[in-house]
């Protein structure tokens, strides 16, 4: 069973969460304050955490950034009132792999939950595939059967999302793969006004995937893995 982290100060919201995810047949605990929730991480890691940004002790934007800093590969759903654009684009550039604004519908957060797990579950599947990637004189291995990247030998810390970026990437090269390919592949998402988040994403994943030029730009249409393989 599934153990799933509520972060939200408002009692109504967080135990309706609780109880529709239990029905749903998942392990559901919720936390009103950070600090209660640092107390559950120091008891059991969950498979997923629904964070809440505006908190009575703290902000959740920052202590999201220091539970993927403790485990990158959580992954993370923001649940806020925020709902600007450039809260939602700071929640991607943190790591997380979905941001909900309220109000929210409960069936729903379970279908993106739902999805998000299969993604999860899919990117962890054993292979016996070893990919070697070179550009100029750096190499890139994608191992999936470690579920390890690393380039010239040093290991990249990638956020589930960014892995299923590179390996969607990687996978399809040297083919353009425009933006809409990849939230449908990658994020289930298919609407234009998350496309801004795939650049989120392939910024952060640039600034990691470090020496080389791994990705490039198609403007106007998407991204194109740059590596060849080795």
């Amino acid at each position: 069973m599934k153990l799933i982290y509520i972060v939200e100060d408002h009692d109504v919201i967080r135990d309706g969460v609780v109880q529709y995810l239990s029905l749903s047949g998942y392990e559901a605990k919720g936390f009103g304050t950070i600090e209660s929730a640092r107390n559950g991480f120091s008891e059991a890691v969950p498979d997923l955490l629904i964070q809440d940004v505006m908190l009575p002790d703290g902000d959740g934007f920052s202590f999201a950034k220091e539970v993927k800093g403790r485990y990158p590969r959580l992954p993370v759903i923001f649940l806020t009132a925020r709902i600007d654009e450039s809260d939602r684009i700071l929640g991607f550039e943190l790591g997380a792999d979905d941001y909900i604004t309220k109000p929210f519908s409960p069936k729903e957060l379970v279908l993106r939950i739902q999805a998000l797990f299969r993604r999860v579950d899919d990117s962890n599947t054993v292979t016996d595939n070893v990919y070697r990637y070179r550009d100029g004189d750096n190499e890139m291995v994608i191992d999936d059967n470690e579920h390890v990247l690393s380039i010239n030998g040093e290991p990249v810390s990638l956020t589930a999302a960014e892995w299923r970026i590179v390996l969607f990437l990687s996978s399809n090269a040297p083919n353009l793969i425009t933006r809409s390919q990849i939230l449908e592949e990658c994020f289930d998402y298919n609407f234009e006004s998350y496309e801004r988040v795939v650049d989120t994403h392939i910024k952060n994943i640039r600034a990691k995937l470090r020496p080389g030029t791994w990705i490039d730009t198609v403007r106007g249409y998407g991204y194109r893995f740059a590596g060849k393989k080795a």
